[in-house]
């Protein structure tokens, strides 16, 4: 990538595949269309993204800039409502109605039972119970577009296990471009000689290839001055193994 536009794919072809795949592209403005026609060159960006129980939704954001130097940016929200699972395409105008029909898909989904996010942001309620025993599979994802490579490597960085993830998994961490976050068990007494704690967190990333990762990262004060430590793994089960030998060890 060149300064803020794509240069992998040509913005002709880009265009023509947002419009032809789209459900809705009918309804776009035929001025706005029209004006793409002098688009020199693009730029896509995520903007929210959840991910739940095998259901995806996502809003994109495709800016272009225009020979007059002016741009144009179209809204697209990719969902996986459909009968088979296949993801399906809407274009948009306006933020404003990109977000109104997210909204209304989290009511589809809601009807369905596929779980969702409140239209504010935030997760479902989850009592503290559930999230001592949920796995990460049955938490909602909700993925950010916040500097995710630079949370991997500060996460990396702040790690203290000799076995933490090494360059190979920095490397391919640097072509993230969102991330989530979910604390999957928390434990924390209080004793006569300090607090103990004892927490596994998962961090998902979303990759610029469309795949996904995570790296599992447990907090724990199972240490000679009780103070925190921090360790990153790459799987959950060497992560959990750890937190047990912590815990046996307090």
């Amino acid at each position: 990538m060149n300064g803020p536009y794509e240069t992998t794919e040509t913005t002709e072809t880009h265009i023509q595949r947002l419009l032809e795949r789209s459900l809705n592209s009918f309804v776009l403005p035929e001025a706005l269309v029209g004006r793409l026609d002098s688009a020199l060159a693009h730029a896509s960006s995520l903007i929210s993204a959840h991910h739940s129980k095998g259901r995806h939704r996502e809003t994109y954001r495709h800016t272009f800039l225009l020979s007059d130097t002016t741009a144009v940016t179209l809204w697209e929200v990719v969902h996986t409502t459909g009968r088979d699972g296949a993801p399906l395409y809407e274009l948009f105008a306006a933020e404003a109605d990109a977000r109104q029909a997210a909204i209304e898909l989290l009511g589809e989904e809601s009807r369905l039972g596929l779980g969702g996010v409140a239209a504010h942001g935030l997760g479902p309620r989850i009592s503290p119970e559930e999230v001592l025993a949920a796995s990460p599979a049955a938490l909602p994802r909700l993925y950010v577009n916040d500097n995710s490579p630079d949370h991997a490597r500060r996460l990396l960085r702040r790690a203290e296990n000799t076995d933490r993830p090494g360059e190979e998994t920095a490397r391919l961490l640097r072509t993230a471009f969102a991330h989530h976050i979910a604390q999957v068990f928390g434990h924390w007494c209080h004793l006569e000689e300090g607090n103990s704690g004892f927490m596994l967190y998962e961090h998902a990333f979303l990759l610029i290839n469309g795949t996904e990762t995570s790296l599992w990262e447990i907090e724990h004060t199972a240490t000679p001055d009780g103070r925190h430590m921090c360790e990153v793994y790459t799987d959950e089960s060497t992560a959990r193994a750890a937190l047990e030998r912590r815990a046996r060890v307090r």
